[in-house]
């Protein structure tokens, strides 16, 4: 690695013949010695007390900081010091070989054809599911006896992802080899096969003019500079070329599409560097907290919004915030002028637009315009009008008491979401956000109102200050992460209140914020009102994207939190599918867990490394940071040849 790297530990080195000669330096020596065998016989006393849990990893000697002033140094040492070995962070593209060891479990390289598998979303599984309303294509996972215990191969001549923002534009045909989209989409202009790599001109069903000029078509309706906007969703996102383009607007989409017949749509999204998941709106509330979302688009997404008592719009509802917009374009938008082209009738196009305008008026919503292909709507600030209105229409009902922002398992209902209250009809419900840039560092509504338990204003400057001297630190062990281009989608396994996210804003990164279901306080609501986007996420379950997603990975206290719910090394097997070749991790957690933590990751082939807390030796959390080494399936005969 270039640059420096932290303080780490080295065994004692072994005395020279001038030391022995020497009776002063012998002397040291003995005191020396005498020490340390006090110390070691005090740490072993300590060990057995807490139930003999080892501090050796298998790989590389930890000593903890007992003869501090001798073995260990408080300052950051060169890349050349010869005391310990550096991480490397650089791309290489270098092949990898396991060099086996007796205590280490070393887990093999599974078969080619699990290359992009996603466990929960797995095709021949879904098929057990019902067709109905695509409760097929939600999550459906592997039972504990199913899962692999191997590490998933990416396809042979795999190549780091081009640096954003080119990567916006093009893709590696290597990466994910699939050639469907570029004969079933290419009149819409969604992407272009060339040579050995793919190309996304930024068209769509909808915006044969490209991504661009659609946005800039939004952008005359409603305002999307003045930073009001900031967080938007995009339902049945195809490659995500509308989420893509907004991030030079400075709005951040999240992007989801199912996994279906339009093979590696969010893979595709994800290889651009655009933030997406794969899901889909069916039986299941989606996975983020009410009132998340600025903005929700559906263009010619296929979703039928006006069926099912109007279920997928409440949802939509459910996760946008108070006078938040919703943009609809394609069928039924404009049906006068395309329904021959679209092969429907008429009749049923103007059906399906008169379902869509009854449910929207049921949410209470305003269709503030319909102009060419675009209709845009817009929620309430509050219900306060809304509920006069439904005392004459009370379809859908009003949902009784309930968690709004509860969303993993969730089941959809029929019945609105209330907002919270007000005291008169221009308050915002649930309080008025900052415009972005300044949102990121105001105290959230939710926190000043006190709903998110055990956080108050004083913690989440607390937590801010933390996380700006947390990340300093990061930057001197890993010094890629100062560097523009190196890292691109980041995930935060434990996000709390998005700081990570937060100090690292200015690059040209994004970070998808998880708050796992088991943490004790749900802080994503909040981690939305700052302009961050995240989701929920059980860590005992695979995340709901491809493998290679991210470039770095963060884990602050995971295995703490996971402990005794289900076994490390599924966790890290699923951190492994979901990291790219030669991406990074850095662990935060106890020194005994992170000790098991390394020996897991040296069979995963990890090169890995313990180093001390931003505080210094003396603190029992320590810190792991990793680099998965890169390697590949074998060439195929096809490939070879």
């Amino acid at each position: 690695m270039a640059g420096q790297s932290p303080p780490y530990y080295t065994p004692i080195s072994k005395p020279t013949a001038t030391t022995i000669n020497n009776p002063w330096k012998r002397t040291n020596l003995y005191t020396l010695a005498f020490i340390t065998f006090l110390c070691s016989l005090s740490y072993f006393l300590g060990v057995w007390q807490h139930g003999g849990a080892s501090i050796t990893s298998t790989t590389s000697q930890v000593i903890l900081p007992c003869v501090l002033s001798q073995n260990i140094s408080t300052r950051t040492p060169s890349a050349s010091s010869s005391n310990g070995k550096a991480l490397d962070f650089e791309s290489h593209h270098n092949s990898a070989t396991i060099e086996a060891k007796e205590s280490v479990k070393i887990y093999p390289p599974c078969d080619i054809k699990y290359s992009e598998y996603t466990p929960c979303e797995d095709p021949k599984r879904s098929l057990k599911f019902p067709r109905d309303r695509l409760i097929y294509r939600e999550r459906h996972c592997p039972a504990k006896n199913e899962l692999l215990k191997c590490r998933i191969p990416a396809p042979h001549g795999y190549r780091n992802p081009f640096k954003w923002p080119l990567s916006r534009d093009l893709a590696w045909y290597a990466n994910v080899p699939h050639k469907e989209l570029t004969v079933e989409k290419a009149v819409q202009n969604w992407i272009r096969y060339e040579g050995d790599r793919f190309r996304f001109p930024g068209g769509g069903t909808m915006f044969p003019n490209g991504a661009d000029a659609y946005i800039d078509d939004i952008g005359k309706l409603i305002n999307l500079k003045d930073g009001s906007i900031r967080t938007a969703i995009d339902t049945g996102c195809g490659v995500a070329s509308w989420g893509a383009y907004l991030l030079s607007r400075n709005i951040l989409p999240m992007s989801f599409a199912p996994r279906d017949t339009h093979e590696a749509q969010v893979q595709f999204a994800l290889e651009r560097g655009v933030p997406a998941l794969i899901g889909v709106i069916a039986s299941k509330r989606l996975p983020y907290p009410s009132r998340a979302f600025d903005m929700a688009h559906c263009s010619r997404c296929l979703i039928p919004w006006g069926q099912y008592d109007g279920v997928f719009l409440i949802e939509v509802d459910r996760v946008l915030r108070p006078g938040g917009y919703w943009i609809l374009s394609g069928p039924p938008i404009r049906w006068r002028k395309y329904w021959k082209g679209w092969e429907r009738t008429r009749e049923d196009l103007n059906e399906e637009q008169t379902g869509i305008e009854n449910v929207a008026k049921s949410l209470c919503w305003k269709k503030l315009i319909e102009k060419d292909d675009i209709a845009i709507w817009q929620k309430p600030y509050n219900h306060l009008q809304c509920k006069k209105f439904r005392k004459a229409r009370k379809n859908p009902p009003i949902c009784p008491a309930q968690d709004p922002d509860k969303a993993w398992y969730t089941k959809i209902e029929t019945c609105l979401t209330p907002l919270p209250e007000v005291s008169d009809a221009e308050e915002i419900a649930g309080g008025e956000l900052e415009k972005w840039p300044k949102r990121l560092n105001a105290i959230p509504p939710r926190i000043i109102k006190g709903t998110v338990n055990g956080v108050t204003a004083e913690i989440f400057q607390e937590n801010s200050k933390l996380w700006k001297r947390r990340m300093a630190y990061y930057k001197t062990v890993n010094n890629q992460l100062g560097q523009a281009g190196r890292y691109r989608n980041l995930l935060d396994m434990n996000a709390f209140l998005g700081g990570f996210a937060a100090s690292i804003v200015d690059d040209p990164v994004w970070v998808m914020n998880i708050v796992p279901v088991e943490a004790k306080v749900n802080t994503l609501g909040a981690i939305y009102e700052r302009g961050l986007i995240g989701t929920y996420q059980s860590w005992c379950e695979a995340m709901s994207t491809y493998p290679r997603t991210y470039d770095l990975i963060h884990a602050d206290s995971i295995f703490t939190l996971y402990k005794d719910r289900c076994e490390m090394e599924d966790i890290m097997l699923e951190m492994d599918r979901i990291l790219r070749p030669e991406g990074s991790l850095i662990i935060r957690d106890d020194v005994d867990i992170l000790v098991k933590v390394k020996k897991i990751a040296d069979g995963l082939n990890w090169d890995s490394q313990i180093v001390d807390h931003e505080n210094g030796p003396m603190e029992r959390e320590k810190l792991l940071f990793a680099v998965k080494l890169y390697w590949t399936a074998p060439a195929s005969s096809e490939t070879a040849s």
